[in-house]
């Protein structure tokens, strides 16, 4: 791979660290925050904690028409700028109201940059090297959990008020990646097919990969002036089922509503709330170290390989959480099966989700493919976390949710034995011949 190649993937992944610290940097303001504004479970998980989510699930709804529109690179210029507001609006806001509508705006930022980042990458990375650049996003989204855990533990005990420096310190790498997101090109397959911008396309393919582009190969229905088919369309009927089962299967693996809630979750099985922190940040170095792995083993082994070892360490771990709750093995299992259960996801849906979605649509309608496959999986991780703190106090131990995730992930391990395509090593439109049959 050139250096500018590498360098552009890991730009465009670095929303991916400002998704990653975002999402979970709410986890260690969590308990405080409701405690400061003496709120329900309820009023606690569907504002405070989930308005993010809703965000996000409108942002990677909608992303698809600035993609389309003002282009891959805009879009996730703006992106930034969302992040940044949000950052210093959250670690500002007075009352549980405000602090909710600068969450919102965070979410907004995370959904769309969940459809604008893979599009982007996915569109630039020759098919050998495709599935290690677009996973350089889920790399990045792991660092910033990593960072958020650790941020949240180091600025546990500073000030009166600890949760507005933990959430309003993500406005630094919000400014630095709004500066960074402009020196990168434009993508070359949206130049082609949406502005018909051949010139600017060929240069810059040029310099990204030191091939010359096959113009032949890139028409779509939009270069062509053939009308466009509507997503929801039988032509796409199958990418369409992938996309959201694939999405649908993440988050009934429980991981959002994990990371969401991990020291809360550390605490119901008996850690003191430092300790639960400091677990929670081995949390994030299992993340990083396994999302690694998946990253050298995603262009050699394949995703449909992944997600099998995935499945099988998902319903393994799943099963020794819930085991741990029910029979209250408590204090270090706890967090030594969950450990086991992010090396699982790490390596699995962890590293191939954003990859499989960005690949299985072809250029006409991948912004809109992505936005599908990105939205149904912040749906239902919305929905998850909104009703995961009521889960947790309502049920007579936390066991019997995490027995619901492990079944889920037997459904999972079927999806990927009967219907799940291998798609490594395969261009964009061969990728597309083979699936829209």
């Amino acid at each position: 791979m050139n250096k500018k190649l590498l360098y552009t993937a890991f730009v465009v992944a670095m929303a991916g660290f400002l998704f990653g610290f975002d999402t979970v940097v709410i986890s260690g303001a969590d308990q405080q925050l409701q405690e400061l504004w003496n709120t329900s479970d309820l009023f606690h998980g569907t504002f405070v904690m989930s308005m993010a989510l809703w965000g996000t699930v409108l942002g990677a709804i909608f992303a698809h028409i600035p993609c389309n529109g003002i282009g891959r690179k805009n879009t996730l210029f703006w992106i930034g700028v969302f992040y940044f507001v949000s950052a210093l609006g959250s670690g500002l806001a007075t009352d549980p109201y405000i602090f909710s509508f600068f969450r919102f705006l965070g979410g907004l930022g995370v959904g769309a940059s969940t459809v604008a980042a893979p599009t982007y990458v996915s569109e630039i990375a020759p098919a050998k090297n495709r599935g290690k650049l677009v996973v350089l996003y889920q790399f990045n989204i792991v660092l910033g959990i990593l960072i958020a855990f650790i941020s949240n533990y180091l600025l546990k005990d500073v000030g009166a008020q600890p949760w507005r420096w933990m959430v309003g310190i993500e406005a630094l790498p919000a400014l630095i990646y709004v500066l960074a997101i402009s020196s990168i090109p434009k993508s070359p397959r949206w130049l082609v097919d949406k502005k018909g911008d051949v010139e600017t396309a060929k240069k810059i393919h040029l310099e990204l990969t030191g091939s010359q582009m096959d113009l032949a190969k890139w028409s779509s229905p939009e270069s062509t002036n053939t009308p466009q088919k509507p997503l929801f369309n039988k032509k796409y009927r199958f990418p369409l089922l992938l996309a959201f089962l694939i999405a649908f299967f993440n988050q009934l693996s429980g991981i959002n509503a994990f990371l969401y809630y991990a020291p809360r979750i550390f605490k119901s099985a008996g850690l003191e709330e430092s300790a639960s922190l400091l677990s929670s940040i081995g949390i994030g170095v299992t993340n990083l170290l396994f999302t690694l792995l998946g990253l050298y083993l995603i262009d050699r082994l394949g995703r449909k390989t992944l997600m099998y070892i995935g499945s099988f360490g998902y319903i393994i771990s799943l099963g020794l959480v819930a085991m741990a709750f029910l029979l209250d093995w408590e204090g270090i299992m706890v967090p030594i099966f969950l450990f086991l259960f992010i090396a699982a996801h790490a390596i699995g849906q962890g590293s191939v989700i954003w990859v499989f979605i960005s690949e299985i649509f072809p250029t006409e309608v991948r912004a809109q493919g992505q936005s599908f496959g990105s939205s149904t999986h912040w749906v239902l991780a919305a929905l998850i976390t909104l009703f995961m703190p009521v889960a947790m106090a309502g049920l007579s131990s936390p066991g019997f949710v995490f027995l619901f995730f492990a079944a889920m992930m037997v459904l999972q391990l079927v999806f990927v034995l009967f219907m799940m395509p291998e798609t490594k090593g395969k261009t964009l439109e061969e990728l597309q011949e083979s699936i829209l049959k």
